[in-house]
């Protein structure tokens, strides 16, 4: 029986391993560049512009929602791209990503050659100095030791070393500007931590906003958030465990410039939070724009306001609600707002459920802080609360508040209108204390209205590092402009008559050229006047030496 002999297993080609081996590296050096980084970090830059300029679903839902439906065709293109989603879109993670991969690549090589720089000697002299940029000649009668003695005395500041070569030839080699390596290196760090800072604030922090009216009410309480008209978790946040901190807005006020332009908004809070829950102790505190409540690692801001129109509803049988809610400004200038309000029988005034919902009071409309009506048009012509008016239309029957549909506190359903299950009773201008009588003898009147101020709670548990890496990015730019790279090298050796010296000076400028000149010819002349006591322009009384070739070029 003949055996049958298991081929073995072929390898892979070599010069396929090679070829691959060959394309990885290429890949990283080319991600890994310093051009390639620069590069991205334009394209990063480039990729928040949308960010800036298209409504951002985490900060206004209403108005991405107002945005796509205005662009029945274009809107939903622009959502698949996540053109509303920007900072948190796959492209943005991308190229974020990949350039904090470019840094950390790019800096590694950069960090070990820099800190083998800082325990090398200063590079030896070039053999033929005057073919620097910068060369200086001179001679004197002192002894070689001396004259180096002396050059590395005035150049203290610097790293100087001093070699005698196999000729009796005397070097100096000195150079500076080390923290410029340092601060440029400091700089990319700094991004690098930041960026990394930026990150963790994102998985780890959140953000609410809600909207509490200006009249010392219950406020809120930094609990959950099903308290916060819009939140947004980091990705390890599911909503629990939140810092508890309570609210409470007391007043606020705006002053405007006699044109309407807004100069500044206070407001005055009161808050509990640590101790002062269990002691049921307030403390105050002033809110203002760019002035925020910093309470742990919690902070409060002011990032806008607005007036919630008061309406009181009396009932047929005597019975009467009063409620207040906020009103979406439509103009940033005048406080023209909209906005729709909901009222529900008291128990009692009516006999069964199925006759309360179908008379139920809603209320949608403008209102203005200060009014001017051009014939029953309705306009604001100041932001500042001074003649307060609404227009309005007043609906009766069922306005959907138990059907478990969720709807918009600034508007109406408008299905339940087409479907007649809400009918408009009344279309009315009304000022502060005017009122409007329906047919069943229900009361509508205007009370005037409150303000409200829009708050935003923001946890970041890295913002410190983010200040940090700020700090130390700008500080690191500072040094990393403002330090030259400098080398100077001294050369002196022996005339071939007379009991002269010969001293060459020779200077270089590693990175910026700018006023290296001058500084050059500055510290010629120090050296000169100082060290050798000769004029800098002297030359030499007889020809030079000839150099061996032992020096690096």
């Amino acid at each position: 029986m003949t055996a049958i002999k298991a081929s073995p297993t072929r390898a892979p080609r070599p010069n396929v391993v090679r070829t691959v081996a060959a394309t990885v590296r290429n890949t990283w050096r080319q991600l890994t560049s310093m051009r390639t980084a620069l590069v991205l970090l334009f394209l990063l830059a480039l990729a928040a512009v949308p960010g800036a300029v298209l409504p951002q679903r985490n900060l206004n839902t209403q108005k991405v929602s107002a945005y796509i439906a205005a662009r029945p065709t274009l809107g939903p293109a622009m959502d698949k791209l996540q053109l509303f989603d920007v900072f948190s879109s796959f492209w943005f993670t991308s190229v974020y990503a990949l350039l904090f991969i470019s840094l950390v690549g790019c800096l590694g090589p950069r960090v070990v050659d820099h800190a083998k720089a800082l325990r090398a000697d200063p590079v030896a002299a070039p053999r033929n100095l005057s073919r620097l940029p910068h060369h200086r000649t001179g001679s004197v009668d002192v002894a070689q030791q001396e004259i180096a003695a002396r050059v590395a005395v005035s150049l203290r500041r610097w790293r100087v070393i001093t070699r005698v070569e196999n000729d009796g030839v005397t070097t100096v080699s000195a150079e500076r500007g080390y923290l410029r390596e340092a601060g440029n290196l400091a700089f990319h760090l700094s991004l690098i931590g930041m960026l990394v800072s930026i990150a963790v604030g994102k998985m780890f922090g959140y953000e609410g906003s809600v909207i509490v009216i200006a009249d010392n009410g219950p406020g809120f309480c930094n609990t959950s958030p099903a308290v916060y008209d819009s939140f947004q978790a980091g990705n390890s946040i599911d909503g629990t465990g939140l810092r508890p901190l309570c609210v409470r807005v007391k007043d606020f006020e705006a002053t405007y410039l006699p044109n309407g332009q807004a100069e500044m908004f206070t407001s005055n809070i009161s808050f509990q939070a640590g101790a002062d829950l269990a002691t049921n102790s307030w403390q105050d505190f002033q809110l203002r724009v760019n002035n925020p409540l910093r309470v742990g690692g919690e902070r409060v801001y002011l990032t806008g306001h607005g007036y919630a129109p008061q309406f009181t509803v009396t009932f047929p049988d005597g019975q009467t609600r009063t409620e207040a809610i906020q009103f979406a400004p439509n103009d940033a200038t005048t406080f023209l707002s909209s906005g729709a309000l909901r009222f529900d029988p008291p128990g009692g005034t009516y006999k069964t459920d199925e006759e309360r919902r179908r008379n139920q009071i809603a209320i949608e409309g403008l209102f203005a802080p200060t009014a001017k009506f051009n014939g029953t048009l309705l306009a604001s012509i100041f932001p500042e609360m001074l003649e307060p008016a609404v227009a309005v239309d007043i609906y009766k029957g069922d306005t959907g508040l138990d059907s478990g549909i969720p709807q918009s506190i600034f508007g109406l359903n408008k299905e339940l209108i087409d479907r007649k299950q809400l009918v408009r009773q009344d279309r009315v201008n009304l000022r502060s204390g005017e009122s409007a009588t329906l047919a069943d003898g229900t009361n509508v009147r205007f009370d005037g209205a409150k303000e409200f101020v829009n708050l935003k709670i923001s946890h970041d548990p890295a913002q410190l590092w983010v200040l940090v890496s700020a700090i130390t990015l700008i500080s690191g730019l500072v040094v990393s402009l403002a330090v030259p790279r400098r080398r100077v090298w001294l050369r002196v050796y022996p005339q071939d008559v007379e009991a002269f010296v010969v001293v060459e000076v020779g200077g270089l400028a590693r990175t910026d050229q700018a006023g290296w000149g001058p500084e050059f010819n500055k510290l010629c002349d120090s050296l000169f006047a100082d060290v050798i006591e000769q004029p800098c322009d002297e030359q030499p009384r007889a020809k030079h030496k000839p150099q061996p070739g032992t020096n690096r070029a």
